[in-house]
C-alpha cells in the first residue's frame, strides 16, 4: 500500500504563465522546495518519535501498562516505517529533478502535469499509465 501524507509546511501552488515551457527552471525550483520541505518535515517527525520513545520508555510493573506502551510504540514504529519509505520516494523525486527527469512519465515519457504533481509530488506515472497499472493490479489480484 502506498501511503501519502500532505506536507504540513505549505508551499503555495505553482502559478505558471501562459506560454511557459513544461518543467522550466521556475517549476523545478518550486517542486524542489516542495519536496525538500516535505522531506525535512518527515525527518523531524522521525526525530520526535525517537526522543518520545526514549523519554517515555518505562518498565511498568503492570503487564497491562507494558502491553499498552508496547502497542503504542509498535504503531508509532509502523507509521515511521511508512514515512521512511515515503522519504525514499521523495529523495528519488529530488534526484530525478536534479537529473532533469522529473515530471515525465516513467512508462510513456509524456508530461505528468503540474496539477498532478502538486497533488502527488512523488508521482512517476501520468494519470493514464497509472490508471492502466491499477486496472492490471485488480485483474491480477
Amino acid at each position: 500500500m502506498d501511503t501519502y501524507n500532505q506536507p504540513l509546511i505549505k508551499v503555495e501552488p505553482y502559478q505558471g504563465t501562459a506560454n511557459e515551457e513544461y518543467m522550466c527552471a521556475t517549476q523545478q525550483a518550486h517542486f524542489h522546495q516542495l519536496l525538500t520541505n516535505w522531506k525535512n518535515e518527515l525527518m523531524s517527525e522521525v526525530d520526535r518519535t525517537v526522543h518520545h520513545m526514549q523519554d517515555d520508555a518505562a518498565n511498568f510493573p503492570d503487564p497491562n501498562d507494558r502491553a499498552t506502551q508496547e502497542t503504542e510504540f509498535s504503531l508509532e514504529l509502523r507509521t515511521r516505517d511508512r514515512e521512511r519509505k515515503l522519504i525514499k520516494k521523495i529523495e528519488e523525486a529530488i534526484s530525478s529533478l536534479e537529473n532533469n527527469d522529473y515530471g515525465f512519465c516513467d512508462s510513456c515519457g509524456i508530461d505528468i502535469g503540474i496539477r498532478r504533481l502538486e497533488a502527488r509530488p512523488t508521482a512517476t506515472l501520468c494519470i493514464d499509465c497509472k490508471t492502466l497499472e491499477e486496472i492490471r493490479e485488480k485483474q491480477m489480484g
